[in-house]
Order: C-alpha cells, then structure tokens, then sequence
C-alpha cells in the first residue's frame, strides 16, 4: 500500500533526495568510501558545503553582507544563540505558539523581554495583528509558522528594529525579502532536510555588538569566519539538503513551491469547510499552508479515533493533532503531492458518508 506521511516532522522528503542521500551513505561520488565516514576536512566534502550555502542564498535571493550557517543543536539551540548574540538591553517578542513562548522564556535570561502581544488565551488560534514594536528594541522575534496550532504569517512583517525570524516549518515555501531580517533560523527537519542539521542567515554587521563574553561554539562570528567548519559539521543532513535544494531549483524554485502549497492548502481546507464532521481551528486569515489543523465537529467528537484508523487503513500517515490541540494535523510541506491531498480528502468524504 502506498503510504503518505503528513507528519509534522521529521517529515516527508522527495523520494530522489532521500535515494541520493542513501547512495552517498553507501559510495560516496564513487569513492568506494560512505560519506559518513570520510573526513569533513576532505575537498570532496567541503565542495558539498560551499555548493549548499551558495545554492541557499540563490534560491532565497539572499543579498550580499549575510551568511548562511549549517549548525547543530536544532532551532531550541537558537533560542539560546539569538539573545547570546544579540540582546544588550532589551528584545521584543511576538507570542503565537508553544515554540514562540520557548523562544521567548529562554531570552529573558540575557535581558529584558517585551512581550509585544499574545494569542495564548485564544490557543494560538490567531496571529495578532495590533501591537507596538519597541523602537528602542535590539531585535523583534517572530516564530512565521505554528505547527501545532496551525497558523502562519505569510508575509514579511516590516520592523523599525531587526527583525528575526524561526521559519523552522515554512523555510522554502515561498519567496522572501531577505533584506528585511537580521536574522533567520530552524530546524531543517520539516522543509529542507533529514533531523540532524540547523540552518543560520544571518545579516553580519549585527554581530559583535554585545559587551558580554560569548563562549566560543555559541558567537555567530566562530561559524561564519571558519565557513560552519569550526567543527565537525553534521554532514550526512548537509548532503541532504544540498540534495533537497537542488530539487527545489529544479521544480521552479521557491515560487513553485509556492503555488503548490497554495494549491494544496486549498482542497484541502475547501474540504474541511465543506465537511459536516470536521471544522478548522485557526482563523480564516491566519491558516497555515504548511500545517493545516482540524477537528472533528462537537457532535461527532466521539469519532476521532476511529477516523484516526480508518485513514492509517488507507495509507495515510502522521495526521493525529497535537495533545494541546487534539484532532488532526496535515502537514503539506514541498514534498507532499496533491495526489496525497486528495487521498486524505476522499477519506474524509467517505467517511462522512458512513455516518451521514
């Protein structure tokens, strides 16, 4: 049976980058060596690196005077590494969801922390769209997708201060003006890559300004003068993204990938609003194209789990919703294919019509 992961993440990967990335793991570039086990030091591996971030900054239009990091530790490390790096006096928050407010708990250990506005009351069921950014702020943090609540920012937010972004789980979905942040970040496991590897574009001039002592693996500046080989890189998921950007050029790019994930996103909550037994729950403006999250109905609440295997039974994988939010979550990242949208949509239809 044909399986479709919506899996929030570690998450679906197009089948040639994940071939690719197993037959590197085997025999290098016919070396007769895996690349798991040839040195990061080697020519062979640091062509890999150096064709990664430059075919980063082109897909993106990343403009001079920024690097692209590859790091370890995941998006929660950034948490750390952004206010070490950046926060002297204060830092503005934007609180949409669960990894907005880690984000946000962890920089009030390097300063003051605003708190410009909060969805929490609701259930992050919206973006807020009324607040007041602190002039005299040194950065204002934004989380641009929720992958458990579902909702997204869809549009670069202009900022009287740098702005930073967490675009863990939208990255590569759609053109942005990179000239706007200071600072990008997240996890590569939900739209560029295997777990394993985390991604930095960061504007250089804002680094070197804090008056404190930064240990050497957390200052930006380490992994930007030695390339991101001040260390062993994780170069098995650096392989993998090479691998998943150059099938992301080769499909259209960041613009393509756009338009399917409107297209998706599109039957797919057509057939929610549709549907008696389900609803959304985010708000009509602020739902997410990466991430899209549904319950069933008050009356038909009793049904879940057994809509739950009902679709397991018919390939359909990883759409059971977060605890916090419960139902379902189908997460639609670059690699998903309508075909699987619309597998998940004639499931839904067909089970409506046995409990009509």
């Amino acid at each position: 049976m044909k399986k479709y992961n919506f899996g929030a993440g570690p998450s679906i990967l197009p089948q040639e980058v994940m071939q690719a990335t197993a037959e590197a793991c085997a025999n290098f570039n016919g070396s007769g060596l895996s690349l798991m086990e040839m040195s990061h030091r080697t020519k062979e591996f640091q062509a890999v690196m150096d064709e990664a971030q430059a075919l980063f900054k082109e897909l993106l239009g990343i403009p001079e005077g920024y690097s692209v990091l590859f790091l370890g530790g995941g998006a929660s490390m950034q948490f750390c590494m952004v206010p070490y790096n950046l926060l002297e006096g204060k830092a503005a928050y934007l609180n949409t969801g669960v990894w907005a407010k880690k984000a946000l708990k962890e920089a009030k250990g390097f300063g003051e922390v605003v708190e410009v506005a909060s969805s929490a009351d609701a259930n992050y069921t919206f973006v807020p769209k009324d607040y007041e950014i602190p002039a005299d702020a040194d950065y204002f943090h934004i989380t641009t997708n929720n992958t458990i609540y579902g909702t997204q920012i869809r549009r670069d937010l202009d900022s009287p201060v740098p702005l930073v972004a967490d675009m863990s789980s939208d990255i590569f979905s759609r053109p942005i003006n990179v000239s706007k942040y200071g600072l990008i970040y997240g996890g590569a496991q939900k739209n560029l890559s295997m777990a394993g590897v985390t991604f930095v574009i960061v504007k250089d001039e804002l680094l070197g300004k804090v008056s404190r002592h930064i240990p050497t693996m957390l200052d930006y500046r380490t992994h930007v003068d030695k390339g991101s080989m001040f260390n062993t890189p994780p170069v098995i998921p650096i392989y993998c993204a090479l691998q998943n950007l150059k099938w992301i050029k080769a499909q259209g790019g960041v613009e393509e990938m756009q338009r399917r994930a409107g297209e998706r996103a599109a039957i797919l909550y057509s057939e929610i609003d549709r549907n008696t037994l389900f609803r959304g729950t985010a708000a009509l403006e602020d739902r997410s194209l990466m991430n899209i999250c549904f319950v069933m109905n008050d009356e038909y609440k009793e049904l879940e789990a057994e809509f739950l295997k009902f679709a397991t039974e018919r390939g359909i994988v990883g759409i059971k919703g977060h605890r916090s939010v419960g139902g379902f979550r189908a997460s639609c990242y670059n690699a998903m294919s309508v075909e699987g949208v619309q597998v998940l949509v004639q499931c839904m239809k067909d089970f409506e019509a046995l409990h009509k």
